[in-house]
Parts: structure tokens; C-alpha cells; sequence
């Protein structure tokens, strides 16, 4: 299956009293560029997340929101911290002894001094947390593989159909050459009948002109390069997988090769053909940068 870069996948799950939501948007980009936005509770997570995707995307810039939401009612704990009040105790009484003042510390008192009491995140089982995270993240990235896919589907048929299109082009150039020919001799032929004014022509000078003229226009090994990259392209969108560089590496021979074949067309029908290939080319390559 081609993909595009282009996508979006989002999955959301509540269970156990927790809430995740993960959220993910891609663009093209050269290499594979993935940027999590992710609750601090679940930071531990991150480079698991990171590594979860991976198996799902190869290229792209990714952008990945992941929201988490605890709805138990106990998120967290009272924590008594006994050493913290039996020193603050010892030192009361030593204030009281040396200072010959009244033993009057009530329970009251003793907590409202700092840490005697703290509130602590209750315990979570991070196994268990993970295994829901990750169940929320696949969610999401099947999703967005999905849209990927689907986009990737028209991607592949309008390339294939511009392949198509190329390839009538190129029929055309390669074609054209022998007529071009002929009409260059003929016209060579005419000239030279005019100048010479009923004189023989020398048809083995003449044969000599047309073998020199055809030696520099000649584009046989460009066609034939050009007719085996469009169909190397056809191959490689109907085999499918990760053959956006691919692709777009074989583009740029294309245009290098229909860029030889206008710099040595002599004819203005084969130039015009030249252009509308190049413009194919183009357009093909930019709807390769949308490719995985």
C-alpha cells in the first residue's frame, strides 16, 4: 500500500477511573520527526510512546497530543510523617525545661507545624498505567495509518494515470525522430538541388549530412532510460511500502533526461512535446513529497 504523509488518528478510552485521549497529525517532511506533548504524570512514558509509533510511521513530521485525566476520587494520600513530630515534640519540651515555661503542647498544636502532615500522589501501578496508554496510542496510530492509506490510494492512482501520460509523450518523441529525419533530408535534398540548378546531387555527401545531423539529435538512450524510470515508478507504487525516496529520486532522472532530450530536439512539435513532459515530471514530483 502507498501512504501519504498527510494524516490524522485520535482514540480515546476511560477505564479503571482513568481517561486517555491521544491525538495525531502529521505534514510531509524529509525524515521521520515526531514531537509528543504529554501530561508530566505520564513523562516516564515518553520514549515508550516514541517507540510505539514508530512501528506505525516511518516518515513525517508527527505531531502527538496526549491528555490523561485520573477520575478516582483518591489521587492521593495524607502522609503522617512521625519523626518529623517527635523531634518537634523533644525540642518543645527542651524549650519548656530551660525556660521553666508550661508543658502545654496539645495534639492540635504539634500538627500545625510543617511536615508533620503531607499529602503524597497515591501509588499507581505503571505496568498497568502503560499497558492502557499503550492501548490508547495504537488506537490512535491505526487511525491515522488508516487516513494515511486512503489518502495514499488517490495519491497512487493520479500518479499512475500522469505516468500514463508520460509515457504517451515519450511514445511520441521517440516516433517524431523518424519523421524528423526524413523532413530534414528532404529539405537538405531541396536546398541543395536549388543551389546546384539541375547539377546530380551527391548522394553520398548527402547521406554524409543527414548521418551527422541524426548523431546529434538522436534521444534513443534517453527514451530508452526515460521508458524504463516511468516504468520503475509503475512497479514501485503498485509493490507499495515506504518508496516515497525512492520515488522521488527516480523523478529527478526523468527531468534530467527530458532536460537532454529538449537540448537536442530540432524540431518545434518535439520541443513542445519536451515541455509538456517536463510540466508531467513536475507535478509528479510534487505529488511524490506527499509520499511515505
Amino acid at each position: 500500500m502507498i501512504r501519504s504523509m498527510t494524516g490524522f488518528g485520535r482514540c480515546e478510552i476511560v477505564e479503571n477511573n482513568r481517561k486517555f485521549a491521544v491525538e495525531i497529525k502529521s505534514v510531509n517532511h524529509r525524515y521521520l520527526d515526531i514531537n509528543i506533548r504529554i501530561p508530566k504524570a505520564l513523562s516516564p512514558f515518553e520514549a515508550a510512546v516514541r517507540n510505539e509509533l514508530k512501528a506505525y510511521i516511518t516518515r513525517g513530521k508527527v505531531d502527538v497530543f496526549i491528555s490523561y485525566e485520573d477520575l478516582s476520587e483518591k489521587t492521593s494520600v495524607l502522609h503522617y510523617n512521625r519523626e518529623v513530630a517527635e523531634e518537634y515534640l523533644k525540642y518543645l519540651r527542651q524549650m519548656a525545661e530551660e525556660f521553666r515555661l508550661d508543658d502545654d503542647i496539645r495534639v492540635s498544636t504539634l500538627s500545625r507545624f510543617p511536615e508533620i502532615f503531607t499529602m503524597k500522589e497515591a501509588d499507581v501501578d505503571e505496568e498497568a498505567l502503560w499497558k492502557e496508554l499503550q492501548k490508547v496510542v495504537s488506537g490512535a496510530a491505526r487511525m491515522f495509518v488508516d487516513t494515511r492509506v486512503a489518502e495514499g490510494e488517490h495519491l497512487k492512482a493520479d500518479l499512475l494515470a500522469k505516468m500514463e501520460g508520460m509515457q504517451r509523450l515519450t511514445d511520441f518523441i521517440s516516433e517524431r525522430f523518424p519523421r524528423v529525419m526524413e523532413e530534414y533530408r528532404r529539405k537538405l535534398e531541396d536546398k541543395v538541388r536549388e543551389l546546384l540548378a539541375g547539377t546530380a546531387v551527391d548522394e553520398g555527401r548527402l547521406l554524409t549530412e543527414v548521418t551527422i545531423f541524426a548523431d546529434k539529435i538522436c534521444v534513443d538512450e534517453e527514451i530508452v532510460r526515460l521508458r524504463s524510470h516511468i516504468e520503475t515508478a509503475r512497479t514501485s507504487l503498485q509493490e507499495g511500502g515506504p518508496v516515497g525516496r525512492k520515488l522521488d529520486f527516480i523523478a529527478q532522472e526523468m527531468n534530467r533526461e527530458a532536460n537532454t532530450i529538449l537540448s537536442k530536439a530540432n524540431d518545434l512539435d518535439t520541443s513542445n512535446c519536451c515541455l509538456d513532459l517536463k510540466t508531467e515530471i513536475e507535478k509528479v514530483r510534487e505529488q511524490i513529497q506527499n509520499i511515505e
